[in-house]
């Protein structure tokens, strides 16, 4: 390790509490023609989703305002929480099995966090200051290019910016908006200029940092990873100890001139690291997987005609030379989590019909004595429509031939992908209750597929003879 980075309190702090910027040398090879591949990839995906559309809805369509949320042709409501909680376990569960086994992979290939940070504003930062295709220190300090730097980076940061609101407000609300004057929807622009700034902070200023400091992702991966878990890993039994490269020898020398391993101590590795580590200090916590450390060195061992794979994906286990492990128990835990709470959420989701019915508790007072004898006892229902078409739903009292509804066509229209409340009373005589209580059946019907017996509780008065004081239950 150099060292300026050995005694540096962070990769990016030096010990009198200054900034260390870091402009790590970019480093050609597979891994890097196939992250760059799977970030413009990503890109592309995030900007198109937007504009895609399934069974005529947006592809996502986040709207928390309204509190749908539509995913690939389906309308989520908030009556769907259950669903939401299962995905939540499912995606925290997959996280736990990936991490298990290919580490942080997802932070040095998908996390937006880098795919933004190295393939679009590290590149716009590397052509303005002359560094283009190798990274590294600026070739001199051009004060134009750092504000011609700013304002490019801030023109590029509004494209994906105002994509990021059109997942919440939708494409067709985003573009209305940025044809009319900010003072006509002042709330949405400030939305929008807010999501600017902290996109401009976070790629423009903060950087790296994001990963070392504010993610916690990092800090978790020694509870979710093993000894077998693929990771960027640096063979020392190969590479040490480490020696310098002489022109009169065709092997690389130690101190005092004898045979040294293959790592020829060149720090390309450190050079070429975005978070300005050395991988030869074994798993930290900054290394995200990002592969320009094995990129770099299968270069240099190139150049020196040495097999490749110094650095190299692999496991803490098996670069020490240990036999492959015969039984991961979270490779067996893991996916039987995962199995189970598929099932239960593919069960929930088959199960939805195209209505929720919810019996809301009543207000006032539990029933109402008419000047006709009978009982009137409240209800409140709510009612939520999940289909796309607007539906009138009926209902009806098929076991309880006595009972009649104060309802003027015992019937209520509710609009498509909304709910509606509906308060009524059914009417009973007094001889129907028992112990002041009338269990009974409400039958609920709409114009198209759906249909549902739902049991109610009327409450009502004692019958001649019963003692308010039991349970009614």
């Amino acid at each position: 390790m150099t060292a300026e980075v050995a005694d540096n309190v962070l990769s990016t702090l030096r010990p009198d509490g200054s900034r260390r910027w870091l402009r790590p040398r970019l480093s050609h090879g597979r891994h890097l023609t196939a992250r760059r591949i799977v970030a413009y990839f990503l890109m592309g995906l995030f900007l198109a989703l937007p504009f895609l559309h399934v069974n005529n809805k947006p592809a996502v369509l986040l709207d928390i305002v309204h509190r749908r949320f539509t995913l690939f042709g389906y309308t989520f409501l908030p009556t769907d929480t259950i669903l939401l909680a299962f995905t939540m376990l499912f995606i925290f569960v997959s996280i736990f099995l990936f991490t298990a086994l290919f580490g942080r992979l997802w932070c040095g290939w998908a996390c937006p966090q880098t795919v933004y940070m190295e393939f679009l504003y590290r590149p716009l930062e590397r052509l303005f200051e002359g560094t283009a295709r190798r990274g590294g220190p600026p070739v001199r300090d051009r004060a134009w290019g750092k504000v011609a730097y700013f304002f490019a980076a801030f023109l590029v940061t509004a494209i994906p910016a105002h994509t990021f609101l059109a997942y919440f407000v939708g494409v067709d609300a985003l573009s209305h908006w940025m044809r009319q004057s900010p003072v006509e929807h002042p709330t949405a622009f400030l939305v929008m200029a807010a999501t600017v700034s902290l996109m401009m902070f976070d790629f423009y200023w903060f950087r790296e940092q994001m990963c070392l400091i504010a993610c916690p992702y990092g800090r978790f991966q020694s509870v979710l990873l093993d000894q077998w878990s693929r990771i960027v890993s640096y063979d020392k039994r190969r590479g040490e100890p480490r020696g310098k490269l002489h022109r009169s020898v065709t092997l690389p020398l130690a101190e005092g001139g004898s045979a040294a391993g293959d790592c020829i101590d060149c720090h390309m590795c450190v050079a070429t690291c975005p978070t300005g580590i050395d991988i030869r200090d074994g798993l930290q916590m900054e290394c995200i997987n990002c592969t320009q450390c094995i990129d770099a060195c299968d270069a240099v061992m190139t150049r020196i005609n040495k097999p490749r794979g110094l650095i190299r994906y692999s496991s803490q286990a098996a670069v020490q030379g240990d036999k492959p492990a015969k039984f991961r128990p979270r490779l067996v835990f893991y996916p039987v989590i995962l199995l189970i709470l598929a099932i239960a959420w593919l069960l929930i989701f088959s199960n939805k019909g195209t209505a929720d019915i919810t019996l809301l508790r009543n207000y006032g007072n539990p029933f109402t004595r008419l000047e006709t004898g009978r009982i009137a006892s409240p209800i409140r229902l709510k009612i939520t429509n999940r289909s796309d078409v607007e539906s009138r739903y009926v209902f009806d009292l098929p076991q309880m031939p006595d009972a009649t509804i104060d309802l003027p066509d015992t019937a209520i229209t509710v609009p498509a992908n909304e709910s509606r409340t509906v308060a009524f009373e059914v009417e009973l005589p007094p001889e129907a209750f028992h112990m002041g209580v009338y269990d009974g059946t409400l039958h609920i019907t709409n114009n198209r597929d759906f249909s549902r017996e739902l049991t109610v509780r009327l409450l009502g008065p004692f019958s001649s003879g019963e003692e308010p004081g039991h349970d009614r239950n």
